[in-house]
């Protein structure tokens, strides 16, 4: 017998899928959510109002396509807020925070740093064998860790940057996650962000470059994947003071590879 879902239940699931593809895609306005969900902008805009009443979203301009929109106001666009991810799937609760912690004060930040090393070495031998079947094209290698991030729920994406035609040490790829389950502990233990750029590195092949993360009070984490000659040195996991244009001038703000 089929039984009617009460609409307030529908609703809220809307709500749900609403927040979700903001951390996949955000900065992203009303209009491309409602392309994505396949719902009216009328409707998705009464959902980011919700959202942005709760807290869980924030306003936040968007980065220029090259595209004319006309005049008038630029679309409003949306991000998550660091209320908006903890109501996400977490790996991580109050006591692993306090165990990480304990971990720090009896055997110092090296037990962390390792701790942090065997937690993403699992993660990096299931992803090893995908991207191994993915070729050695750096595109294809990407596009293939892209999937295995988004199947283990870091909302992750991808997208080609500099001169594709001519390349240049800034010519290559941003690899962007919308979403960390360890966000809250790599917020106060940066070894999580440096272990999984280590392992991004010896996945893709080329030394990868960290420009932005959650943890830090980015709206997404960002690494750029060198596909150029002469790559530039990787910087740690915070954006240099003054990171190049080419690389900075496109963020990870709608789209993917995949």
């Amino acid at each position: 017998m089929n039984i009617a879902v009460a609409p307030q239940v529908l609703e809220s699931r809307t709500r749900d899928r609403v927040l979700k593809v903001t951390s996949e895609r955000g900065p992203v306005t009303a209009a491309t959510l409602a392309e994505e969900l396949g719902l009216t902008t009328p409707a998705v805009r009464r959902h980011l109002e919700n959202l942005e009443e709760a807290g869980l979203i924030v306003e936040r301009e968007q980065a220029p396509t090259g595209v004319h929109r006309g005049r008038g106001r630029p679309a409003r666009a949306y991000v998550v807020s660091d209320a908006g991810h903890q109501a996400l799937d977490s790996d991580y609760d109050h006591l692993a925070m306090e165990a990480l912690r304990f971990l720090s004060d009896e055997a110092g930040d090296g037990a962390v740093r390792r701790f942090a090393e065997q937690r993403v070495a699992d993660l990096e031998q299931r992803y090893a064998a995908e991207l191994a079947d993915a070729g050695t094209s750096p595109a294809a290698r990407v596009d293939a860790l892209v999937g295995a991030l988004t199947r283990d729920g870091f909302a992750a994406s991808a997208r080609p940057v500099g001169e594709q035609a001519s390349p240049s040490p800034f010519t290559g790829i941003q690899l962007c996650q919308g979403h960390c389950p360890v966000q809250a502990a790599a917020r106060e233990f940066p070894q999580f962000c440096d272990a999984e750029t280590d392992a991004f590195s010896r996945l893709l092949g080329v030394h990868v470059q960290r420009l932005a993360t959650l943890a830090h009070g980015d709206h997404v984490c960002t690494t750029f994947v060198p596909t150029g000659a002469s790559p530039p040195a990787a910087t740690g996991t915070h954006p240099p003071s003054t990171p190049p244009a080419t690389t900075t001038a496109v963020t990870p703000t709608e789209g993917s590879t995949r």
